[in-house]
């Protein structure tokens, strides 16, 4: 057993050797009395700037623990440690047949685990491995020339493979870990371990991708690409099968539907098809960009230092008039807004870092919720429309070739003129976004935006670029599922992620592909 102290401070300019002596000086004991240590947690205190700290949780042993737990019985910061359990998977000798469809966080993750439980699984993805993907996507930065089945959003590793990469989530789940580890045996940096923040990057995540890829095949898993889910055979009140662009069937036990924000011909297909869904809120708004710099200075009080990383940062307001909330989304430091574009004729941007997040500019998305009732019906698909009409709007003001349009800040707030900068490819266009956003946006935007300035001064500036439309925040419905993970209307499917309505982002949609997982594991031990 060892003990852990947490909210151990250094400054940028001490190094990490001197965290034993801090440890020792705070509970009262002589440096050479702390063994073992480790750092367990890593963060960043940026309130009193320019004076910022380094935040540790640090893990050590000493002779006596308990002795010093009775010395310390008033220090809220020190406790036992207690070691992360990484779950034991027994296979459970059963031939449950699973289909998962979708190789983003959820599809990959539940897969992965089902194997393991010794379960036999096809996963099956519409669009193409990840070294295909990036060449594909490559070319439509270069040249606007988009392929609709290997885009940003669909190809294997799901639309985070060209994110920030963050795995962050406000869902406590102990497996948390699991996902952590799980990426770090397939390449990712162990500081993704400690890091109170922890992110890949969209160029480690690439590399991570294609070593889960060798893992899925060493468990077992049989990989399809470029198979589009195009419908579902049902019998016996259960799903049987998967039927494969449109020709062949895969017979399953359990189909895991994993099929990311944007695959609207899916929803289509499982709204023909009876399969119970709701219209679910989501956002909309616009990419922020400021060079990094700017941000740095806002957030750290000073351009940069060795020790640190580009500054990220968190907006939220809430409208008192309309009741809408308004915040920043998928904050991408040192990085580029990115052309995410999935069928033709729209445009959608979103954010990208690499590891390093070393890039001259920093964005963010801004947006403003979207309810239900602001769909022009009560279709579960109404939301799917909505989005795709402000994405054609953009499509148009960007001047049809897939440029994106793009505003100063100052001019979208009537303030002035500023010049045009953005990091977007294949590129952007000058235009009002009043003419490519929901009028309700637009107003909520202006509305805010003061309210982000007396946060964060020097927010708004000449130096910013608005660029639009940020609408695939999330998936415009929801599959609805029971307690037990099964469709309420169709036994046998199980949605799952971001896509199914049921995560928002790379680690809760990663932990919802293993609670599903853990569903069906549950369902065919029974049957065995």
């Amino acid at each position: 057993m060892a003990l852990r102290l947490r909210e151990v401070p250094l400054t940028l300019t001490e190094a990490e050797s001197l965290l034993p002596r801090k440890v020792a000086a705070e509970l009262g004991l002589e440096p050479q009395a702390i063994g073992d240590w480790q750092i367990v947690r890593r963060g960043i205190d940026a309130r009193r700037k320019p004076r910022i700290l380094r935040i540790y949780t640090v893990e050590f042993s000493v002779a006596d623990e308990a002795e010093l737990l009775r010395r310390q019985g008033t220090n809220p910061r020190l406790e036992r440690a207690a070691a992360p359990v990484l779950p034991t998977l027994v296979p459970l000798g059963s031939r449950h047949r699973v289909l998962v469809v979708g190789m983003g966080p959820a599809g990959l993750f539940a897969a992965l685990h089902l194997a393991r439980y010794g379960l036999s699984v096809t996963l099956v993805e519409r669009g193409r491995p990840v070294e295909e993907r990036v060449r594909d996507v490559r070319r439509f930065w270069t040249a606007g020339e988009l392929d609709p089945t290997s885009n940003v959003q669909f190809g294997e590793g799901g639309a985070g493979t060209f994110s920030d990469g963050k795995l962050t989530t406000r869902v406590n789940h102990p497996w948390t870990r699991l996902v952590l580890q799980t990426l770090v045996d397939c390449g990712a940096p162990a500081e993704i371990l400690v890091q109170a923040k922890p992110h890949v990057g969209t160029d480690c995540l690439r590399r991570v991708l294609v070593n889960f890829r060798t893992a899925l095949r060493q468990a077992g898993v049989e990989l399809l690409y470029q198979s589009r889910l195009s419908g579902l055979e049902y019998a016996g009140g259960a799903v049987r099968a998967g039927i494969i662009d449109e020709r062949g069937a895969i017979p399953c036990d359990s189909l895991v539907l994993a099929p990311g924000h944007s695959a609207r011909d899916t929803y289509r297909m499982l709204a023909e098809a009876g399969v119970a869904l709701e219209a679910k809120p989501f956002a909309v708004g616009a990419r922020v960009e400021h060079p990094a710099e700017v941000i740095n200075r806002i957030q750290y009080g000073f351009v940069a230092h060795p020790a640190l990383s580009a500054a990220d940062y968190a907006l939220a307001w809430n409208d008192p008039d309309s009741g809408r909330g308004v915040y920043s989304f998928c904050m991408c430091p040192g990085g580029e807004v990115v052309n995410a574009a999935s069928e033709t004729g729209g445009v959608v941007v979103n954010g990208m870092s690499g590891h390093s997040r070393t890039g001259s500019y920093s964005n963010s998305a801004l947006v403003v919720a979207v309810r239900r009732e602001d769909f022009d019906d009560a279709d579960p698909l109404a939301g799917v429309r909505f989005q795709r009409r402000w994405e054609e709007a953009a499509f148009a003001a960007g001047g049809g070739d897939y440029r994106a349009p793009a505003q100063n800040l100052l001019t979208f707030l009537g303030r002035g003129r500023g010049a045009l900068v953005s990091s977007c490819r294949p590129g952007v266009r000058e235009a009002e976004l009043d003419r490519v956003l929901p009028p309700f946006v637009v107003d909520g935007l202006r509305r805010a935006l003061p309210h982000f300035e007396r946060r964060m001064r020097g927010f708004i500036t000449g130096e910013a670029t608005l660029t639009g439309v940020e609408t695939r925040t999330s998936a415009p419905l929801r599959i609805l599922r029971g307690e037990d993970g099964e469709s309420v209307s169709h036994p046998g499917l199980y949605p799952a992620g971001e896509g199914a309505g049921y995560a928002g982002g790379i680690m809760s949609a990663a932990l919802d592909g293993l609670r599903v997982a853990e569903q069906i594991a549950v369902k065919a031990g029974k049957r065995e």
